[in-house]
């Protein structure tokens, strides 16, 4: 053990003991009933499964965590007792990791786009590992940093991005140049980065981004540069219900390098996995705070759904079987409101869309609709998939497997549990 975790930093739980049973005693606690705050549970183990994973999976690549996916206290102590690497992009997450004791070789100060007194301060505290993608960057880490050693970011991916305004990383025609002014600065270049991101990534972009980090590895290499060191960024899935899964991402990583970087060159390789970590592991409990009814085209005032499923949302579930023919259709759906919203755990829904899975707790609930025997009508809320509006406003989910009818389900009741997948939550432990 390194020391970097104490018992304050975890709950000890018997085996067998789910985050959903802890879940369901959190809930009937005195005085939780009503409370209006949303909350997240960790399962520590289930990390720590997922890290033993990963370096099964992937033996050659050292993993850093980025700090921005998750900074809760105890992920960060269990992932550097663990022996990770940090990825910070500011002055303050790099503080983070620090104050728990992790040393400044453990940590790469991933953001291509920096400012000065960031720079400076990472220089004054020991951080010497960056990246960088323009000339702008590289002359203010030459000024302000001249123990740096530096990743040059290059974009590897080949299909279009879903955010170009997000996109970093410099063309390959552009690296020469890069390298050139590098070497006219006394910058000490050491390897390439490339980021894939997240957005429905296929197995052989990584391949392609390997063959094209080598390209820029042999520029460097022929201008002198010690070239030793690989980062191939994250986009690794955190559930196996993705398009893309990890087995098969690995499986392909491990060909391209054995093929472009193979053991006897002497490169280290790193990777970013961020929401791989943590996105399984974490569990929200939010408050169902409001309903209302709107037509199925605008089921809230901030436009926030089409009237068409989402394009990662499940289909409409079936008719009941206990429904009647003679049920009208009136073209309106329910709009939940939840006590979370974009601006707090919700936030990954304004760049990754993902679709969370709501469940209701089990303690206390009465049969639903389409569980009774009887030939009862359907109720009304049955005829249109009901929708999640978040608690700031700003954005709809569309999710037709909270099905509910007004016996069980009423303003301000508790329990709307959110299994994170999808979810990769930036606070909250």
């Amino acid at each position: 053990m390194n020391g970097y975790l104490n018992e304050s930093n975890f709950m000890m739980v018997e085996e067998g003991f789910t985050t959903r049973d802890l879940l369901e005693s959190l809930l009937v606690e005195p005085g939780q009933a009503g409370a209006q705050q949303a909350f997240f549970v960790a399962d520590l183990g289930d990390i720590v499964k997922k890290h033993l994973q990963f370096l099964k999976a992937l033996p050659r690549l050292k993993p850093f965590f980025p700090v921005k996916c998750n900074s809760s206290e105890g992920v960060i102590r269990l992932l550097a007792e663990l022996g990770t690497g940090f990825a910070c992009t500011n002055k303050a997450e790099i503080a983070r990791v620090q104050s728990i004791g992790v040393p400044p070789d453990k940590i790469f100060y991933s953001s291509p786009c920096k400012q000065v007194a960031h720079i400076k301060y990472a220089a004054s505290h020991g951080v010497q590992l960056m990246a960088f993608d323009n000339e702008v960057e590289l002359s203010k880490v030459a000024r302000s940093h001249p123990r740096a050693r530096m990743l040059l970011g290059i974009a590897a991916d080949s299909s279009p991005s879903a955010h170009p305004s997000m996109a970093f990383g410099t063309a390959l025609k552009s690296c020469r140049h890069l390298l050139e002014m590098a070497k006219e600065q006394a910058v000490e270049v050491v390897g390439i980065s490339f980021h894939l991101g997240s957005h429905g990534l296929e197995p052989q972009a990584f391949a392609q981004a390997v063959a094209a980090a080598q390209l820029a590895f042999d520029m460097g290499t022929e201008l002198g540069f010690q070239m030793h060191l690989l980062d191939i960024g994250g986009g690794f899935p955190g559930t196996e219900d993705t398009r893309a899964r990890f087995k098969e991402m690995a499986a392909v990583i491990n060909s391209a390098l054995d093929s472009h970087f193979p053991d006897g060159r002497g490169v280290e390789i790193m990777a970013r996995p961020g929401r791989f970590y943590v996105t399984s592991a974490f569990t929200l409990a939010a408050t169902i705070t409001a309903r209302e009814e709107a037509p199925t085209e605008h089921p809230g005032s901030d436009g926030g759904w089409d009237g068409t499923t989402p394009p990662e949302c499940p289909s409409p579930p079936e008719p009941s079987p206990c429904s009647s023919p003679e049920d009208p259709a009136d073209g309106s759906s329910l709009v939940y409101q939840l006590s979370d919203g974009i601006y707090g755990a919700f936030s990954c829904l304004l760049f990754d869309s993902p679709c969370p899975t709501p469940q209701l707790p089990k303690e206390n609930r009465p049969a639903l609709p389409w569980e009774a025997t009887t030939t009862r009508r359907r109720p009304r809320e049955h005829l249109h998939p009901p929708v999640l509006r978040l608690g700031d406003g700003r954005v709809t989910l569309c999710h037709p497997g909270l099905r509910s009818s007004r016996d069980h389900l009423s303003p301000g009741s508790t329990g709307c549990i959110l299994p994170a997948a999808g979810i990769a939550p930036r606070w909250g432990f």
